[in-house]
């Protein structure tokens, strides 16, 4: 974790390299919501390839589908997720957008400009897709921060600001490390890494 006065490219960069100073490598994809300053710390610093959060994406292209259309809208995009491979998802995406194009024309240049950044993590392995499309997996331990400090309200200094969220990150990895269903193994990623340890069989390592 770290404290910054915006989450502007500049705090990105600054974070991300710190986490390469401690040893962070071999990152391959990257899952945030459409933040302009990570996506450029993120191409600058780890070299990976970007995901825009997929449930993110869609409340931004429901806002201009209008109420009645929202329904519909979203049943009509969530057939290009439906592919289970690459190369027919980007088909069926265009099809998608060029079908909404007349009548809904901001959301068909939404969907032209978003297109290889919503589907990057469909270039992944497909076992894991379900789970690298979106920022699920943080969104409760995001929410539990927000809870928290919106109790205290102001903070006196930073001190107090890193023993409040420090906890409530601590109790998190905790719960991730013991937990027995794990969100992603490092021995179901292996075919994807670039550490020859993370490939080897569990014995070996």
């Amino acid at each position: 974790m770290d404290i910054g006065p915006s989450e502007a490219e500049t705090f990105w960069t600054a974070f991300l390299r710190k986490l390469a100073r401690r040893g962070l490598r071999g990152v391959k994809l990257v899952i945030s919501d459409a933040h302009e300053g990570i996506k450029a710390a993120v191409s600058k610093i780890l070299t990976a390839t970007w995901q825009r959060c997929r449930v993110h994406f869609m409340r931004n292209v429901l806002a201009h589908a209008g109420r009645s259309g929202r329904r519909v809208v979203s049943a009509f995009i969530a057939t290009a997720f439906a592919h289970n491979d690459a190369k027919a998802t980007k088909q069926q995406w265009r099809r998608v957008a060029d079908q909404l194009r007349p009548k809904v024309p901001k959301l068909a240049a939404l969907m032209d400009e978003a297109e290889t950044d919503v589907l990057a993590y469909m270039s992944f392995p497909a076992q894991h897709r379900a789970k690298l499309h979106s920022t699920n997996p943080i969104e409760r331990p995001i929410g539990e921060i927000k809870r928290r400090t919106e109790v205290v309200g102001i903070f006196p200094n930073e001190a107090a600001i890193v023993r409040l969220v420090g906890a409530v990150l601590l109790e998190q990895n905790d719960e991730w490390a013991v937990q027995r269903a794990r969100y992603i193994t490092l021995e179901s990623f292996a075919p994807v890494s670039d550490d020859p340890l993370v490939g080897l069989p569990a014995a070996a390592a």
